[in-house]
C-alpha cells in the first residue's frame, strides 16, 4: 500500500490558507502556469515568491510526510535500478532506500498516486513517500541514472564498426546520432551556453562555455568529425554538400522536460568546418528584474522606466552579457492584453506569447530600420529593436519615442554614459537624444560563488587598498568541490549600473559633453556604478573581487 496522505487540498489553497502568497501573487502565478503550461510551483519558485525548499517544506508539513535533502543521501545502485529512469523522469521521482518490502522514494509531489502505483507494480513494493524538491530530484537523477553511456564509450564503438564513407549515410548512423545526442545532453547537465567543436591539425577540440567561461571537455575524436558535422547540419536542415561557405540554423530537442533551442553556427577553417552550437533555454528565460541581480533601487528606477507611456530606454553592454534576458524581463513586466508590443530581432531567440516578434531578414529587406517603419504603421504601444546599430535606424527610433510609442533597445557600449556620446557619434542631433532617452542601463555578468564550497577570507592589504575597503573587510571565494567541478563558482547574477536622464545631463548631451562629465552628473544624481554594484555583491558573499575586476573597467 502507498503511503496515506493526510491532507489532499490543492498547492493554491494551501499557499492561500498559510498566507505564503498574497491572492493577487498566486493570481498572477496561476495566470502565467496556465498561459506558459508550466507547474504552478516552478512559476512561484521562478518568480521568486517562495523558494524551492520553502514550498516543498510546506507540502510536506500538510501532506504528513518529511521533506528530505538528497545531498545529504548515498542512494545504492540495486535501489536505483529498482524505478526505471524514464519513469522517474516522467514522474520527477527517485528511490531512496529499501527496508524489507518497503521502498521510500523522494517526490516533487507526493499526491501523484499514478507514479506511486505504477512505481508499486514496478517494484511490487509498499510504497512510501517523502518531499524534495524538483530540481534537487532532477540532479539525483542525473547523477545516478547518468547517460546511457558515455561519449568515450560511443566513440570506441563507432571506431570498432564499419561506417558508411559518405557524409550523408555517416550522419543517419545510430552511433553518431547517440554520439551527437549525448554531446548536447552533456552540455546541458553542465549548464553550457555553447558548445565549440574546432578541428585543428589532426587533432578535434570539444569545449562547453559554462557560466560564461570556455572549458575543454571529452568530446568525439578526431576521425569522427565530419560525420559529427554531418549529423548537426541535418538536424538544422543545412546543406551537408557545401563545406566552403558559414551556414547558419537551428533546431529544437526536448530534454527532461524542457525544450532546448539550439542555435548552430558553421564556419569553414583550414583544417575542416567549425561548429558552434549555442544552447537556448526558453525556461532559463522567462525571468524577473529580481532575478535578475538587480537591488532594490535600481529595479524600482527601472520599472518606472519600463512604465514610461515614450521615449527609448537603452541597455548597453558587451555581447553575452544578458542585454536580451534583461529585455525579455522588462517585455513580460508590461505584456498585457491593453499593450501592442511589437519587436524586430537578430535573430529571434526566444517566442513571446502574446507579442508579435520578427527577424531581421536583409535578402528581403526586412533591416532595424525597414522594419521600424512599418511598425509605426501597426498601431504599437511598445516596441522593441534587437540593436542600435546605424544612424538611420537610430533616428527612426527616437522618431517612434517623440510620437508616442516606448522603444527599448541595445548598444555595444562599455557603459551608460558612453552611450550618450555613441548615438552622437552615429550622426543623431544632440537635441533629439535629450529629448528622446529616459534611461540607460549597462550590465556585465559575474560567475557567482559555489554555495557548497563558499568560504570566508581576509584579503591581503594590497587588494583592500586598490579596491578602497576597509582593512579588516571580509570577502568570500569558493574551494572547489564537486558541485562546482572544482572551480569555486557555479551560475552567473548581473551588475548594472542605471543612468536616468536628469537636467544636467541631458544639459551636457545637448553641450556634446564628454562621457566623463555626463559620468560625473549621473553619480551626483546618485547613480552606482558597474564597479560600485559589483564590489557591493563581493562584500555581500555573491561573487568574488576577482570577478568583478575581470568584467568591470578601471575607473
Amino acid at each position: 500500500m502507498a503511503t496515506t496522505v493526510r491532507n489532499a487540498k490543492p498547492l493554491h489553497e494551501l499557499l492561500l490558507e498559510h498566507g505564503a502568497l498574497k491572492p493577487e501573487q498566486l493570481q498572477q502565478a496561476q495566470a502565467e502556469a496556465a498561459k506558459t503550461g508550466e507547474p504552478l510551483k516552478r512559476v512561484i519558485v521562478r518568480r521568486g515568491l517562495m523558494g524551492e525548499e520553502d514550498l516543498s517544506a510546506l507540502v510536506a508539513a500538510q501532506s504528513g510526510v518529511t521533506a528530505v535533502d538528497l545531498s545529504n543521501y548515498l542512494i545504492k545502485p540495486e535501489v536505483i535500478q529498482l524505478a526505471p529512469e524514464a519513469l522517474a523522469r516522467r514522474h520527477t521521482l527517485i528511490p531512496v532506500f529499501k527496508i524489507g518490502d518497503s521502498l521510500t522514494v523522494a517526490m516533487e509531489d507526493p499526491l501523484n498516486f499514478f507514479a506511486v502505483d505504477e512505481l508499486r507494480l514496478k517494484t511490487q513494493c509498499e510504497i512510501k513517500t517523502v518531499v524534495a524538491s524538483e530540481t534537487s530530484i532532477r540532479q539525483a537523477i542525473d547523477q545516478y541514472y547518468g547517460s546511457s553511456g558515455t561519449i568515450a564509450e560511443v566513440a570506441q564503438a563507432i571506431k570498432e564498426a564499419e561506417l558508411p564513407k559518405k557524409d550523408e549515410e555517416a550522419a543517419g548512423e545510430a552511433p553518431i546520432i547517440r554520439l551527437v545526442n549525448l554531446l548536447i545532453m552533456q552540455a546541458v547537465k553542465e549548464r553550457a551556453s555553447d558548445i565549440h567543436i574546432e578541428p585543428g591539425d589532426g587533432t578535434l577540440r570539444t569545449r562547453f562555455r559554462v557560466d560564461g567561461v570556455l572549458q575543454e571537455v571529452n568530446g568525439s575524436p578526431p576521425h569522427l568529425h565530419s560525420a559529427v558535422v554531418s549529423r548537426i547540419k541535418v538536424l538544422a536542415k543545412l546543406d551537408i554538400a557545401e563545406k566552403r561557405k558559414p551556414q547558419d540554423g537551428r533546431f529544437q530537442l526536448k530534454m527532461e522536460g524542457k525544450d532546448i533551442d539550439l542555435r548552430v553556427s558553421v564556419v569553414p577553417g583550414q583544417f575542416g568546418e567549425k561548429v558552434v552550437m549555442r544552447l537556448l533555454d526558453s525556461a532559463g528565460m522567462r525571468l524577473s528584474l529580481k532575478e535578475l541581480g538587480l537591488d532594490e533601487q535600481t529595479r524600482t528606477q527601472l520599472e518606472r522606466l519600463i512604465h514610461v507611456p515614450h521615449g527609448i530606454l537603452l541597455v548597453t553592454g558587451p555581447t553575452g552579457s544578458g542585454k536580451t534576458t534583461t529585455l525579455y524581463a522588462a517585455l513580460s513586466l508590461i505584456n498585457e492584453v491593453c499593450r501592442n508590443i511589437i519587436t524586430i530581432e537578430d535573430p529571434v531567440e526566444y517566442h513571446l506569447a502574446g507579442i508579435h516578434q520578427v527577424q531581421v531578414n536583409p535578402k528581403a529587406d526586412v533591416t532595424f530600420a525597414s522594419a521600424l517603419r512599418a511598425f509605426l504603421r501597426q498601431d504599437p504601444n511598445v516596441i522593441m529593436v534587437g540593436e542600435i546599430r546605424d544612424r538611420e535606424t537610430a533616428e527612426i527610433a527616437i522618431q517612434a519615442a517623440l510620437t508616442g510609442h516606448l522603444v527599448l533597445s541595445t548598444l555595444h557600449t562599455n557603459d551608460a554614459p558612453s552611450s550618450l556620446t555613441r548615438l552622437i557619434d552615429m550622426g543623431v542631433e544632440p537635441f533629439l537624444i535629450a529629448s528622446s532617452v529616459v534611461g540607460i542601463l549597462a550590465q556585465r555578468l559575474v560567475r557567482v560563488i559555489c554555495p557548497k564550497c563558499k568560504e570566508s577570507y581576509k584579503p591581503a592589504t594590497s587588494v583592500t587598498n586598490e579596491l578602497g575597503l576597509k582593512p579588516d573587510v571580509q570577502l568570500f571565494h569558493g574551494k572547489g568541490c564537486s558541485s562546482c567541478k572544482q572551480s569555486g563558482y557555479k551560475g552567473r547574477v548581473g551588475l548594472f549600473e542605471l543612468l536616468m536622464m536628469t537636467e544636467p545631463i541631458k544639459n551636457g548631451v545637448v553641450s556634446k559633453s564628454p562621457a566623463h562629465t555626463i559620468r560625473e552628473a549621473g553619480q551626483r544624481a546618485g547613480m552606482r556604478t558597474l564597479r560600485e554594484d559589483g564590489l557591493n555583491k563581493a562584500l555581500a558573499g555573491v561573487t568574488t573581487v576577482e570577478e568583478v575586476l575581470r568584467v568591470t573597467q578601471l575607473e
